[in-house]
């Protein structure tokens, strides 16, 4: 396995967190794996990406350029400039809740996942990337739930300890989507 991963969109969507959780979960599964976020000038509502590795062997580079096997992209600026990104016959999670287009690419496989929407019906519009996050999961397989929802509570902590169910819900949503 070498999954490479580009997540992005606005500051605040919560791509990092997408990409951590991952990252985590991968090391909890005692695979390889490494982050590598990136900023725009501002940090909420700039732009912000992050690239993900998770292999069963070890990363030489965290760099990913022109060779992602998915890429998930949560607003229209990300999706024209990540599109071409990804491998032929790879993988591209799109949120349309905010993006319109379709992908101009018919040689990669593209999810179209209403984020927004699923996450406004769950109550909280912040869990939009967990309902994403919930389709990649079932449609990659890089890593379990459970190993995401580990981490989760890692990163959580106990001062948001109860926005667990709610998480673990919007996963179950996200996966339902793919299915």
């Amino acid at each position: 396995m070498n999954e490479k991963f580009i997540f992005a969109g606005f500051g605040g969507q919560g791509v990092m967190l997408m990409g951590q959780l991952i990252t985590y979960a991968g090391m909890f599964e005692d695979l390889e794996v490494s982050w590598l976020p990136s900023y725009g000038p501002e940090m909420r509502g700039g732009t912000a990406n992050c690239s993900v590795i998770v292999s069963d062997k070890a990363v030489a580079s965290p760099v990913i350029s022109f060779d992602a096997t998915t890429a998930v992209v949560m607003n229209l600026p990300s999706m024209d400039k990540f599109e071409q990104e990804v491998e032929k016959g790879g993988k591209l999670f799109v949120n349309s809740s905010l993006i319109e287009r379709k992908s101009e690419r018919e040689d990669i496989d593209v999810y179209y996942i209403n984020a927004n929407e699923v996450a406004n019906e769950l109550g909280n519009a912040k869990a939009a990337n967990m309902v994403m996050l919930g389709a990649i999961l079932e449609v990659t397989k890089v890593v379990t739930p459970e190993s995401v929802l580990k981490a989760l509570a890692k990163i959580f902590g106990t001062a948001k300890a109860h926005l667990i169910p709610l998480n673990e819900e919007a996963l179950k949503r996200g996966a339902e989507l793919v299915k």
